[in-house]
């Protein structure tokens, strides 16, 4: 009778031993830290960090249990806020902005302090270079096999999709770009209210194709056909030549000029609204047509960063990642 005591006894001991253990562990493994790196092209415009940051806020408070950072994709723009680091005037402009890493360098540290599973969300508009290059990054990292198992770097690496989505048969891309182009509704409201056409200014891209702009001058067109719409970049095709050709085959004398950039910085104020000739403002002036800049970025709006909180959702879910 007391063997069998003693072996009762010492069963619920070991029971009891092995579920701390396992309680233990489960509480401090390494796979259960979560984080988000948000990869932006980035700004060198102090007076448009807002629109990022407040990008990085509202995915926080989305994600209040996930560790939530930024990374700057732009080489440029990363050594110009390096150079900026213990500049005087630039000593209001965030920490985490001086010091902002390439989104390779932002997920090396994450691991380091013990994130293993990672969601990057890029801010780009479109699946394009810099895009291709984070889908590089992402993938090279995935590759990497340990003799053991239990040393491997992540648990899950994964990538959500840009603004306009991106092809493949997950998400269908096109209803990314309605969804995109009703998240610009307010734009086409402004410019009918003053009545004028919209024109947008994008990045564009030298080496890769950037159908996705016209794709979406296609379907705002369709979904707005009350206001002329028309999108050019400032690399890349449509070029500025392609849209003014149309304004004036259209006989337009006002437009709306915007671009179509997460942040208005160097490409809006100079490029697009600056005082050169040369410029987008004044290359449509030249034409007889009257134009009204907007220098405002989409990062402003709610409704897009509505869609980047919803892209890492589906990241989230299309990778079994409780967030």
């Amino acid at each position: 009778m007391l063997k069998k005591i003693f072996h009762l006894v010492l069963a619920i001991v070991l029971c009891a031993i092995i579920s701390t253990k396992i309680g233990y562990a489960m509480k401090h493994n390494d796979d259960s830290k979560k984080a988000i790196v948000i990869a932006c092209f980035g700004t060198t415009y102090p007076q448009t960090l807002i629109d990022i940051l407040d990008i990085k806020n509202n995915i926080q408070k989305a994600f209040p249990n996930v560790k939530v950072r930024l990374a700057f994709t732009s080489n440029i723009i990363r050594r110009i806020w390096q150079k900026r680091r213990h500049d005087p005037r630039y000593k209001n402009v965030p920490k985490e902005i001086r010091y902002v890493k390439s989104p390779l360098a932002t997920i090396a540290d994450l691991q380091d302090e013990g994130y293993k599973t990672i969601i990057v969300q890029p801010t780009h508009l479109y699946a394009g270079e810099e895009f291709a290059d984070l889908t590089s990054y992402i993938r090279a990292l995935n590759q990497i096999k340990t003799i053991k198992p239990k040393y491997m770097p992540f648990h899950k690496l994964v990538l959500g999709r840009p603004i306009l989505g991106m092809p493949g048969p997950k998400h269908d891309y096109h209803i990314d770009l309605e969804i995109a182009a009703k998240a610009l509704r307010d734009d086409v409201k402004f410019a009918k209210k003053k009545h004028a056409a919209l024109v947008y200014m994008g990045h564009g891209n030298e080496f890769y194709s950037t159908g996705a702009y016209i794709e979406l001058q296609e379907t705002m067109r369709k979904m707005y056909p009350d206001v002329k719409i028309f999108i050019g970049t400032v690399e890349g095709f449509p070029t500025l030549e392609d849209v003014i050709k149309g304004l004036v085959h259209t006989r337009v004398k006002r437009v709306v000029l915007k671009p179509l950039m997460i942040v208005a910085g160097d490409h809006a104020r100079n490029d697009m609204a600056g005082a050169d000739k040369d410029s987008w403002k004044n290359r449509i002036r030249a034409k007889g047509i009257e134009v009204i800049p907007v220098i405002k970025g989409l990062g402003e709006k709610k409704s897009i960063r509505q869609i980047l909180i919803q892209h890492i959702r589906d990241a989230a879910k299309d990778n079994g990642i409780k967030i």
